[in-house]
């Protein structure tokens, strides 16, 4: 890309249909292994910047990442806020913008739909910690929340695996209603957290809440849980009984001990990072409970974005 040009602007729908899982979920486990052998000559990546919006109950968080070999310099930010229950205003907003990192220059800006990438990058991450977690013979999923989380976590969980039954779960029945009647697959709808996880082998928590919903006495032993909300260290979505009962496994332990209220506020032990299983140097324990802490990681976002504006220069060619 010639530096007079303007920065090419990616709308959502072209991100939707550049983003497949496929390609994203291994190209995934590749950055995820070379974060957690924390080499700077392959990737440079600082914990999230945070800056509380207290007018309006939020925050603002600047995820910056390099990817050395790749040449990837991207950036991505995301406000996210504290939302009453029932309230029509997005809990995300996020966009994307990918460098040229030898001259300095803005190639891409939302590169991308930012909330279309965290969206689709965290489910897939998620999926990956299923993957490698989740019981030998898993039948039920149960998906707690209802939003655009909630659509790409279940997009990506049927897409990967086979599940006899899924269920919802959100606050307001008819979110969760409108969410079953909007996905292609059976979905239950439950009345309560407790029906909803009761006997699941996976539970998905992508919900909005500041307190624990998911109780560890409702939790099936060896059940795996992927915990996608909850990204500040006074918010909650697990309860003390499930954390310190489960093997924990996170995406960053840097990020977690700085940013996540279950790890923080209960006191559990951090077993290993994602990557750290991808790499070999820590065991994954599928006979035994587990939780995965998602945070998010600015690599992630290079890795998706680089995907994204790989795949829209080769389309502009053809």
């Amino acid at each position: 890309m010639d530096m007079a040009d303007s920065p090419a602007v990616i709308k959502q729908d072209e991100v939707e249909s550049l983003l497949l899982y496929k390609d994203l979920i291994p190209r995934l486990e590749v950055a995820m292994g070379k974060f957690s052998k924390r080499n700077s000559d392959e990737l440079i990546q600082p914990v999230r910047t945070v800056i509380p919006l207290h007018k309006y109950n939020g925050f603002l968080g600047l995820m910056p990442a390099y990817m050395v070999h790749e040449d990837v310099l991207c950036t991505k930010m995301v406000c996210f806020y504290k939302r009453e229950s029932g309230s029509t205003l997005p809990s995300t907003q996020a966009t994307v913008l990918v460098f040229d990192p030898e001259y300095g220059n803005l190639k891409a800006v939302s590169v991308i739909n930012g909330d279309v990438i965290t969206a689709k990058r965290t489910a897939a991450v998620s999926a990956i910690s299923a993957k490698l977690l989740m019981p030998g013979q898993s039948e039920v999923l149960a998906i707690l929340g209802a939003g655009h989380q909630a659509a790409s976590h279940y997009q990506v969980f049927t897409e990967t695996f086979s599940f006899r039954e899924v269920r919802v779960w959100s606050p307001r029945r008819e979110t969760a209603a409108k969410f079953a009647s909007s996905v292609d697959g059976a979905v239950s709808v439950c009345d309560s957290v407790e029906e909803a996880v009761t006997g699941a082998d996976v539970i998905v928590t992508v919900t909005r809440a500041t307190e624990p919903v998911l109780l560890g006495k409702w939790v099936k032993p060896g059940a795996h849980v992927a915990a996608v909300g909850a990204c500040r260290p006074d918010w909650r979505e697990l309860d003390d009984d499930l954390m310190r009962a489960a093997v924990v496994y996170v995406d960053s332990r840097e990020g977690a001990m700085a940013e996540s209220g279950d790890v923080i506020l209960s006191g559990a032990e951090v077993f290993a990072e994602l990557g750290e299983v991808l790499n070999g140097n820590k065991p994954a324990h599928r006979k035994k409970t587990t939780v995965f802490k998602s945070l998010g990681m600015g690599v992630q976002d290079a890795v998706s974005a680089k995907l994204v504006f790989d795949q829209w220069e080769q389309q502009r060619k053809l």
